[in-house]
């Protein structure tokens, strides 16, 4: 496992004094991207071979959310690659091992100049050491949809939104995502399924169904197709 320690900022925590879920899910993809960098298979390199991995879809589960000033270890490994996926764990925990959270996701492979899935070769991934699957419970990747939905006002992606792969990084749309949770509502689980990039100047149309226990936001293109599905689960 891959991992760097550090310390929670005044930056990155909310009105609680706690760490956020989009903050959490930031140290989730610093940690693999200096996982990736370390082994000399960061971004300059994909850039050369022309290759990006895309997040595909995010499980994670949080224990408890750390406090200002908290020290926190995080980690990653690569469980797996199949066709043109990769299979990545993640954790957070305190210096003492309490576990915070944890996570599941799925990566594509993208060729960059097509700009379509591509098989994943042994070039992509001999540096990576396969390890065992965390033990948790796995949710399915797809999430299903409810059938009735409210509808929210349309907003337009800004460069704020936008990382180093010209479109919407993955977190940006969690974040958005939370702006339609119902007060009160503390997130103890949170998938997300990707569908398609936005880009800057995009136009995204929300929608939430609410359950006891459930709040599903669809961020939707004009033609109601989802670039992101996020699913909370209550805590």
């Amino acid at each position: 496992m891959y991992t760097f320690d550090s310390r929670i900022r005044y930056s990155e925590v909310g009105p609680n004094k706690k760490l956020d879920l989009a903050s959490i899910i930031n140290y989730f993809q610093d940690c693999s991207t200096f996982h990736s960098e370390d082994i000399g298979l960061g971004l300059k390199e994909l850039e050369q071979l022309q290759r990006a991995w895309i997040i595909n879809s995010w499980q994670i589960v949080i224990n408890r959310y750390p406090e200002l000033g908290e020290r926190v270890v995080t980690g990653t490994w690569a469980y797996g690659f199949k066709s043109m996926y990769g299979l990545r764990n993640f954790i957070m925990k305190t210096e003492d091992g309490e576990v915070l959270a944890y996570a599941n996701s799925i990566w594509v492979l993208m060729d960059t100049e097509a700009m379509r899935p591509t098989r994943i070769t042994t070039i992509d991934i001999d540096k990576y050491v396969i390890e065992d699957a965390y033990e948790m419970e796995y949710a399915p990747r797809k999430i299903k949809l409810p059938d009735t939905w409210d509808y929210f006002d349309s907003f337009k992606i800004i460069q704020s939104n936008i990382d180093t792969n010209n479109h919407v990084n993955n977190g940006q749309y969690i974040k958005m995502a939370e702006e339609y949770l119902p007060d009160g509502f503390k997130i103890h689980q949170m998938r997300a399924e990707y569908q398609r990039s936005a880009v800057l100047d995009d136009v995204i149309t929300p929608k939430r169904n609410v359950t006891d226990k459930l709040c599903t936001v669809v961020l939707a293109n004009s033609e109601d197709k989802p670039y992101a599905i996020i699913e909370f689960t209550r805590q």
